[in-house]
């Protein structure tokens, strides 16, 4: 039987037998309401029909694989719209679609956040004009294999750990804040909405690979955006109409975009874009869920251009989500009669089971199952491309095709597994505000990688000596923000970086390393595009880093 087959014919009735009993264990009327008449079984068709669709699109791309770079980077033959698509898909997840709209719906709540989104848009030349020539010119398939060729093998593996680390524990995070949400909505049990929602990502990732994963995001960011409107204009409509919610938000200051303070402890305008500048030069530069999408478009001009259509897309999306949360206020204010639940974070499902028809109800819901799944599914598929590049073809040598195909979905299988009981376990922790608990997560494990990556691109001094040191420094910075209220939580990103890549430099200076060859590996020394001079895959997996006493930053 192939791997394949087995994954769908043998895991998928185990867990969703396991599902049930979990369910079943509950007390009798929390274990029925999970099929109950408070979803209805319109809404359930609606719902098992998208997740059908989701791991049928998964089923059709395993037929095309036969190697590791089809299944990691899907052969290079993802149009430049559908890897725009998949990487804003990627970056989106349940956390914007719940708790954006939260952030506005909330007691003093407003649309200060939305300027942070911006940064993206002002990213694009940046990662365009300087990384992405890089990336695309050394053809690695992990973004860490490119730190191996510019420092060391000791900076690749602990970057890629830490990518790994980080990874692991966001699963936990996108699959737990749409279980909470699938509760609310339907009733049923959130330990069984995380096993359900985890099974069926994990089923068609291990199946199709990072082309399946491309597919069903772009599926995904159409059901998300989708649902999103039909609830702004469901909301509109019961609240009176625009004007009504213009003279509504107005009066209570909830559309206020910029604030101005001098105290970088505030999230203030300028705090904003600080932060999420850096926050952001972490996520789409050393992130491999990201870099990884950079590398399966057919050229480096198709890269760019999905690089352009998901800044571009941030732009627009935010405002939708920020003026769904300020719609959905606006329509409690004005019917107080109908019950609200106490937290913001879960308004939408509440308002999608409360006012919305049945069947367009089950849509949104998917919506929310999207926003997961979408996040879920490039995390194993990124992982397990770390491991493989970044650990096993590394360290133990070349592979057979087959073999590399063999042990991508094994893995793929475990790491979903591991995502699935990261999110029961969180699922008995207190998160008040999962928005901003992401964002410090990103910060704390990121900015000191982004740092190493700075001073990989833009200097030619820098060696793996600095690099690291710099990364110790910029992880204790990090952390000295977190326990300093001095700063604002947002600004760890900034802090981890600038000191990463400032600690890194001086250090480099003072233990310079002898000369090596750095051509092709910095933006001084970058190749032409088309140029030969860079290694194929196999060789930059391979090929040994340069020994302690002679390599260089």
């Amino acid at each position: 039987m192939k791997f394949s087959t087995f994954v769908v014919v043998g895991l998928t009735p185990l867990v969703l037998a396991g599902a049930a009993s979990i369910a079943c264990a509950q007390e009798p009327e929390t274990a029925s309401s999970v099929v109950g008449p408070s979803f209805g079984w319109v809404n359930w068709t609606v719902l098992i029909a998208y997740l059908a669709a989701m791991v049928g699109i998964g089923g059709y791309f395993s037929r095309g694989e036969s190697s590791g770079e089809d299944f990691f980077l899907a052969g290079g033959r993802i149009p430049w719209w559908a890897a725009g698509l998949s990487i804003y898909g990627t970056q989106l997840s349940a956390i914007t679609f719940m708790a954006v709209p939260a952030l506005a719906l909330a007691p003093g709540g407003n649309w200060t956040k939305i300027v942070g989104g911006w940064t993206t848009l002002l990213m694009a030349p940046l990662i365009i004009y300087f990384y992405l020539p890089l990336f695309r010119r050394l053809q690695v398939q992990t973004a860490y294999q490119y730190l191996e060729r510019r420092f060391h093998l000791s900076v690749r593996l602990i970057a890629s750990l830490i990518f790994i680390a980080f990874q692991v524990g966001r699963m936990g995070i996108v699959l737990l804040l749409p279980a909470v949400a699938i509760a609310a909505a339907t009733g049923s049990n959130v330990l069984v909405a995380v096993v359900l929602m985890g099974t069926l990502a994990t089923i068609y990732t291990v199946l199709g690979g990072m082309e399946a994963v491309i597919w069903t995001d772009v599926v995904q960011v159409i059901v998300l955006i989708g649902g999103a409107l039909l609830c702004l204009a469901v909301s509109i409509f019961e609240i009176g109409g625009p004007a009504q919610l213009y003279d509504l938000a107005s009066s209570a200051d909830k559309m206020t975009i910029f604030t101005w303070s001098a105290t970088p402890s505030e999230p203030s305008t300028w705090v904003l874009l600080v932060g999420f500048f850096f926050i952001n030069l972490i996520a789409y530069t050393t992130d491999q869920t990201v870099v990884q999408r950079y590398l399966t478009t057919p050229d480096e001009k198709s890269a760019a251009s999905s690089i352009w259509l998901n800044g571009l897309m941030t732009i627009p999306t935010g405002f939708l989500f920020l003026l769904l949360g300020t719609s959905l206020w606006a329509f409690y204010e004005l019917h107080p009669e109908i019950a609200s639940p106490g937290k913001a974070d879960q308004v939408v499902p509440w308002f999608v089971m409360q006012q919305l028809p049945a069947g367009v109800a089950g849509l949104v819901i998917a919506a929310i199952f999207a926003a997961a799944m979408s996040s879920l599914d490039s995390s194993m598929n990124s992982i397990a491309s770390a491991i493989v590049n970044d650990f096993w073809l590394r360290l133990a040598g070349p592979a057979k095709p087959e073999a590399e195909i063999r042990v991508a979905r094994v893995l793929t299988l475990v790491i979903g597994v591991l995502g699935t009981s990261m999110a029961l376990g969180m699922a008995v922790l207190n998160i008040t505000s999962l928005f901003d608990y992401f964002n410090l997560m990103l910060g704390m494990l990121g900015g000191g990688l982004s740092g190493i990556f700075l001073l990989a691109v833009f200097t030619t001094r820098a060696n793996w000596i600095g690099a690291l040191v710099g990364l110790a420094a910029g992880a204790a910075a990090t952390a000295l923000v977190q326990f300093d209220s001095t700063l604002h939580v947002y600004l760890a990103g900034a802090a981890g970086t600038l000191t990463c890549a400032l600690v890194g430099y001086v250090v480099s200076w003072i233990l310079p390393l002898p000369q090596s060859d750095l051509q092709g590996l910095t933006i001084h020394t970058m190749v032409p595009s088309g140029s030969d001079q860079t290694a194929d895959r196999d060789s930059a997996n391979h090929s040994p880093s340069p020994s302690i006493d002679s390599s260089i930053g």
